[in-house]
């Protein structure tokens, strides 16, 4: 049987803080075999963009008691993906189908797990969007800003990380709302990109803030109806001590917890009760029926030109171990991408 070159990122060990490009390896040299054994209802695809989500340090970690488990040390490390279908053995797929879902960081993968797979019906949107916009990332936003946050016009919105992945769009689905929007994020280049690109009211660099409490208090003077919360930490303190009556908080990440041994506590959990806050955890994976409802919006909105959205690409999949571990460090601007191969 014909085979070809797979190169692969290897997963080496768990670790207990954050990651580095040391706990991956790149293998050469490995051999894929180019046609799917009769039966086994797989696929073998051609991976072209693969995705890099702070959600994949949790998988890092020897940690099984998550909503995902952790990856195998001495296998190729797994996450969202386009691939182009080379083989099938599955009535539901086709060579030269476009898909995305689950997949390895690798040249060519074998999909056993078909289910979790969508089909990708190609127009002028760019392929890579489909694992950032149209993807586990836009979803996370558009779940996350109408069902946990149940917004109503006027509402005064925080979003931390606010140029990531994820909070580039919930801002600029709060503005569509009607609502007032501030934004925090790590470099002033991101907080000129808030402002002067994604629409948000107002936006700041937390790390030139001595007092983040003060500087929400500028920012929020009659406090805030909804905060996004992607990171966790201090912010997360900070914001628990600006909540309006009846605000609502989406916990989406906490890309400020640095260690799973050593977790930072938050101090100022009593407004939920004084202010009978709402503080709500989220997976997107809870709101799979939406999405057909969100793919058809956001796809307008974008059409439209009332929303942009911003990448970070690497070309090449040894680019893909310093590409997840920027994330970490705040290096990418907007949504981290790896381009494995152009069509």
């Amino acid at each position: 049987m014909e085979t070809a070159e797979n190169k692969q990122v290897i997963f080496k060990g768990y670790i207990d803080g954050v990651p580095k490009e040391t706990d991956m390896e790149m293998k050469m040299g490995s051999k894929v075999e180019v046609e799917v054994v009769k039966g086994s209802g797989a696929l073998l695809v051609k991976n072209l963009y693969l995705s890099c989500d702070p959600y994949m340090r949790g998988r890092m970690r020897q940690f099984y008691g998550s909503y995902i488990p952790p990856f195998v040390p001495g296998s190729v490390i797994e996450g969202f993906g386009v691939s182009r279908v080379v083989d099938s053995d599955n009535p539901n797929f086709k060579t030269g189908d476009l898909v995305t879902g689950i997949t390895g960081w690798e040249e060519y993968s074998l999909i056993h797990k078909t289910e979790q797979l969508r089909k990708i019906q190609q127009d002028d949107i760019p392929l890579s969007y489909y694992v950032g916009l149209l993807g586990m990332s836009g979803f996370t936003a558009y779940a996350g800003f109408y069902e946990v946050c149940a917004p109503k016009k006027g509402d005064c919105v925080f979003v931390s990380a606010a140029s990531g992945a994820v909070g580039q769009l919930v801002g600029q689905l709060a503005k569509l709302y009607g609502c007032y929007v501030v934004g925090s994020a790590g470099t002033n280049q991101k907080v000129d990109l808030l402002k002067n690109k994604f629409g948000f009211d107002e936006a700041f660099n937390y790390k030139e803030e001595l007092d983040l409490d003060a500087a929400l208090k500028r920012y929020f003077p009659q406090g805030i109806d909804i905060y996004f919360d992607n990171v966790g930490g201090a912010m997360l303190d900070a914001a628990l001590m600006n909540m309006s009556l009846h605000g609502r908080i989406a916990v989406c990440g906490m890309i400020s917890e640095q260690s799973l041994s050593n977790p930072k506590g938050i101090h100022n959990l009593f407004n939920l009760i004084s202010k009978r806050v709402r503080m709500q955890g989220f997976l997107q994976s809870d709101y799979l029926h939406l999405y057909p409802r969100f793919l058809e919006d956001v796809i307008s909105y974008y059409k439209q030109g009332k929303i942009v959205y911003i990448e970070d690409m690497k070309a090449g999949l040894e680019s893909a171990p310093a590409a997840l571990v920027g994330l970490f460090a705040g290096k990418n601007v907007g949504k981290q991408v790896v381009c494995v191969a152009h069509e």
